[in-house]
């Protein structure tokens, strides 16, 4: 039979790369007719993570997958707000993209099966439908930031209401999908920007997700049960549910030789009595607030591992970077007093990490791919969020799916009042009790997110789903 072609399309980033690429991993798996072709943008600053996990993929895959660079695109620098400035950006990719996908018509046999878009490149549908094809959006968050997308768009839509007005406010959303009201103050910040335009780039996600023929949410209906069954009013194109999309092999080559050292510290450690701190790409504290957290760690008693990285600078577009000395931004002698508890680090293996049997809790910025991990190992929680829709899924591990501790839910690096020392210390002490609800949650969750996939469980029957559904729309 023709193979069938399957295009997607993702942002350069290391968080919706690799579990774009796992999705295209398992569909070219489940079913030779479709292969893959991945078209990457230039972004205007460097993640050397994605540059380095493209590369060994490439190595390493059939030729099922390929991936396509598209051209470095000039500067721009006519809009001050970032979210703004991606908007522009994707824009301007459009005629590479369009070009890219003429290429690839002419010189593959088959038919294209659709375009796969990144949640953040929504605008491409427009390209489908030039070409007259079937267009997939690829959700790299949760279900529930999904339905939280919908709900806002709605308000503003459908009730004439200016979601802005939210920003700073004590009010509470009655959101469909959610057991609990959701308070405003964990409402992601760009969906209420005012001020920068975001938040109409937001809601204009929203609506492009409407205009596709379906959308693939990396989640597992036993996880998100409530919200996914919320989205069957026929408002919305079909859900499919593709999780966990996690790359548990995944090591950054030019950091094996640090990624064993940290597995070898933890060798030595007892069973779960090991607090791993570990904040993203981009996550990072001022000094002020690491030295809480280096004092609340040192009171906690418990042994830790943290990764600690330095904020890039206000005025550019970089993601963090390690710090040249430690001692520079730590309590004077912290290191000497916890060398045999502890162990900071600037770069973590962090899947390998949260497999360890050492590691009794994880302080997360509450990313996505970093919370499946950590369902995946059963690994408790307790959350920290930065930026993004992080503060959102913070407040769904707490108080939603109940599987974590709450050190805050509206925290934001860049606006945040500081966390105090002694509350860091007993938010950790909770995190490591090992008689606690929590922990007995996350491993029944740990057993149902690990036969989502397999034969016959909700994602694996989701995606065979969505393989007869993308074989009808081109029929």
């Amino acid at each position: 039979m023709a193979r069938t072609s399957h295009l997607a399309f993702a942002i350069q980033a290391i968080g919706h790369i690799v579990s774009t690429v796992e999705f295209a991993k398992l569909l070219v798996g489940r079913d030779d007719r479709f292969s893959a072709t991945l078209l990457i943008m230039k972004l205007p600053f460097e993640d050397s993570a994605a540059t380095n996990y493209i590369h060994s993929v490439s190595a390493s895959v059939s030729g099922s997958i390929r991936f396509v660079h598209l051209p470095e695109l000039d500067s721009d620098s006519s809009s001050s707000s970032t979210s703004i400035l991606f908007s522009n950006i994707i824009e301007r990719q459009k005629p590479l993209v369009r070009d890219a996908i003429h290429h690839l018509t002419r010189s593959e046999s088959g038919r294209l099966a659709g375009i796969v878009v990144d949640l953040l490149c929504t605008s491409m549908i427009d390209v489908a439908n030039e070409l007259g094809v079937p267009s997939y959006v690829y959700f790299a968050s949760s279900a529930a930031c999904l339905a939280l997308m919908f709900h806002l768009q709605t308000l503003k839509d459908h009730q004439g209401l200016d979601v802005t007005e939210f920003a700073n406010s004590d009010a509470e959303l009655v959101v469909p999908g959610f057991v609990n009201s959701v308070p405003a103050r964990v409402l992601p910040a760009v969906a209420v920007d005012k001020e920068g335009g975001g938040s109409m780039d937001f809601l204009d996600r929203a609506r492009g997700f409407r205009e596709a023929k379906g959308i693939l949410v990396n989640t597992f209906v036993e996880l998100e049960s409530h919200v996914i069954n919320s989205f069957v009013d026929g408002t919305t194109p079909p859900i499919y549910t593709v999780g966990p999309l996690l790359n548990l092999q995944h090591a950054n080559n030019q950091k094996q030789d640090s990624g064993l050292d940290v597995i070898r510290w933890l060798d030595d450690q007892p069973t779960s009595s090991v607090v791993f701190l570990c904040f993203g790409s981009a996550g990072a504290f001022h000094m002020d607030q690491i030295k809480e957290i280096a004092i609340g760690l040192e009171n906690s008693g418990h042994g830790f591992l943290w990764t600690l990285r330095r904020p890039p600078p206000k005025d550019k577009m970089t993601l963090s970077s390690d710090y040249v000395n430690f001692n520079e931004v730590l309590p004077e002698g912290f290191l000497d007093r916890t060398s045999k508890i502890g162990k900071i680090i600037g770069w973590a293996p962090q899947a390998a990490v949260l497999a360890h049997s050492a590691v009794g809790g994880f302080i997360s910025h509450c990313g996505w791919n970093s919370t499946l991990e950590s369902i995946w190992y059963g690994v408790p929680v307790a959350t920290w969020p930065m930026y993004a829709e992080q503060q959102l899924i913070a407040f769904q591990i707490v108080r939603e799916l109940e599987i974590g501790v709450e050190i805050r839910f509206d925290y934001n690096m860049n606006t945040s009042n500081l966390v105090s020392a002694q509350e860091i210390e007993g938010k950790i002490r909770s995190l490591m009790d090992g008689s606690s609800d929590i922990r007995m949650k996350r491993t029944r969750m740990k057993e149902k997110c690990m036969k989502a996939l397999t034969e016959g469980g909700s994602s694996d029957s989701s995606i065979q789903r969505l393989i007869g559904d993308m074989i009808t729309n081109i029929s």
